[in-house]
């Protein structure tokens, strides 16, 4: 086997290991609520902790292994993923977990553009299309892959399992690292943009924790608002800073180039939706349905059977009707896909939620390929690695708002529903039912025989009421994102020159 023949598959894996970390917790929430008493909003936090950072330090880890060595930089974030993993399977906390998460993101944030940047610096030039190809189709089914191992472990075993995958895959990476990934730097490596780094994650980190908190909170308490208030400051100002810079981590310029931006905007909110709907419906599934982990998860197997073929269908369509055309329609899919798996109720009507996925599925395949090849064809040769990062930091930053903004849409009807009803009650049980739907099933409840009943049986309505109206807020944001590239994407694309 040639020397880029081992390559490969350590560098899938070590893809494979990050990738399949963001989705595959999901599943596990019931599990870690019930285990830890971690309320809606910590659960939010335990999926989003491992996004928001992994998203906000991906351009900046790609100019670190650019300037002090790609191996060594995917040992380190392969590492550290490693043990946070391992220390998750022994935290018993709320956050315990989190922490763990946020760690196992900057892990990740190391890893992801480095397993790229590996490719094309050590494939030749005639090998790379195929290589980039595996990545791409890794990177894009790690996530369902994940989901399902995941599932499967629950079966057999508690929640903790899932951080010994997670720790037994980067152990695996770290080998194959060692002996087959050769070392590479940049001649001429760009300055490494430590601030603007640190405004990224700190712009990001508060703005994620103002949406999450402001249910329990409340959206006037100051903590929420200068949370809000901070994050959108700090991201204004990482494009001030980044514009003053020779050699900026992003320079804000590109965005005026049409297909980079709108490419951009499409990626970030296919993800927003369906990361969200995930987030949503496995808890949907296990709380209120009362299915098994891996009865959850088989529910979705619709998703890939369109997904697969239509992602792969997509660049045929594009190049014939054009990515303003496309693009679009991928979004009303999506967003009538969403709003029909709105519809489902404490009683789940399968064929009806199985149609919703189905649609959103096309979407999402329809919208997703063409979007980021428009980001990619915008810019130049040279700038290939920008449109690279950019594609990976959109995907990851879509993904980490819409768990936050829909998991926060949820909790917020959620507590609605309740807050009326708990009046009354012991303090720990009211508590407990108002922070999560998990607790209907508590000894506190059970104690409050026939009111602790109805109470639970409205918990459970208006957890549903809440995955709905998460759901339709993303698909909201799906519409008005159809009309955004419709109205400002190029007019001239493939099929016009």
């Amino acid at each position: 086997m040639s020397s880029t023949g081992r390559i490969m598959p350590v560098i899938g894996i070590s893809l494979m290991t990050i990738v399949s970390a963001v989705v595959g917790l999901n599943v596990a929430l019931p599990d870690i609520a019930r285990a830890t008493g971690a309320t809606q909003t910590q659960l939010t936090w335990i999926i989003d902790a491992y996004t928001v950072v992994f998203a906000a330090l991906l351009f900046f880890a790609g100019a670190l292994g650019d300037r002090f060595g790609r191996k060594a930089l995917l040992l380190v974030g392969l590492t550290i993923f490693g043990l946070a993993a391992v220390a998750g399977a022994f935290v018993d906390t709320p956050t315990g977990l989190i922490g763990v998460r946020a760690a196992m993101g900057l892990g990740a944030a190391a890893v992801m553009p480095t397993t790229l940047s590996v490719i094309t610096t050590s494939f030749p030039e005639e090998e790379r299309p195929r290589a980039i190809g595996v990545w791409v189709g890794i990177a894009g089914a790690g996530a369902v892959v994940g989901l399902f191992i995941t599932a499967i472990l629950l079966e057999l075993f508690a929640w903790q399992s899932f951080f010994w995958l997670n720790a037994g895959l980067a152990a695996i990476s770290v080998v194959g690292t060692l002996v087959v990934v050769p070392d590479s730097v940049d001649e001429h490596p760009p300055a490494v943009d430590v601030v603007g780094g640190l405004l990224t994650l700190v712009g990001m980190g508060l703005l994620v924790f103002g949406i999450i908190e402001g249910p329990e909170r409340g959206w006037s308490d100051w903590i929420t608002l200068v949370a809000l208030i901070g994050g959108a400051a700090g991201l204004a100002a990482f494009v001030w800073w980044e514009l003053g810079r020779e050699q900026p981590l992003l320079d804000p310029r590109l965005f005026a180039v049409r297909g980079f931006s709108v490419g951009s905007l499409a990626i970030a909110v296919t993800f927003f939706c369906w990361f969200g709907l995930i987030f949503s419906i496995l808890q949907y599934l296990q709380f209120v349905i009362a299915l098994s982990p891996l009865e959850a998860a088989l529910r979705m197997l619709p998703i890939p059977f369109l997904l697969i073929p239509t992602a792969r269908l997509a660049p045929r369509l594009a190049a014939r009707f054009g990515f303003r055309h496309l693009v679009p329609l991928g979004m009303v899919l999506l967003a009538v896909g969403l709003y029909v798996v709105s519809l489902s109720q404490v009683d789940l009507n399968y064929p009806v939620f199985a149609l919703g996925l189905l649609i959103g599925a096309a979407g999402m395949g329809l919208s997703g390929t063409p979007a980021t090849t428009a980001v990619t064809e915008a810019l130049p040769a040279a700038k290939q690695g920008v449109a690279s990062a950019m594609n990976d930091t959109a995907r990851e930053l879509g993904s980490a708002l819409g768990i936050a903004v829909l998991g926060s849409t949820l909790n917020q009807v959620y507590r609605d529903g309740l807050v009326d009803h708990v009046a009354g009650l012991p303090q720990q049980a009211a508590d407990a039912v108002l922070g999560s739907v998990a607790f209907t099933t508590s000894p506190e409840l059970a104690r409050l025989g026939e009111r602790g009943q109805q109470l639970a049986e409205l918990a459970r309505q208006s957890f549903v009421d809440g995955v709905s109206a998460a759901l339709v807020v993303a698909a909201g944001v799906a519409l008005v994102t159809a009309v955004v590239v419709l109205v400002f994407a190029p007019r001239q694309d493939h099929r016009d020159q």
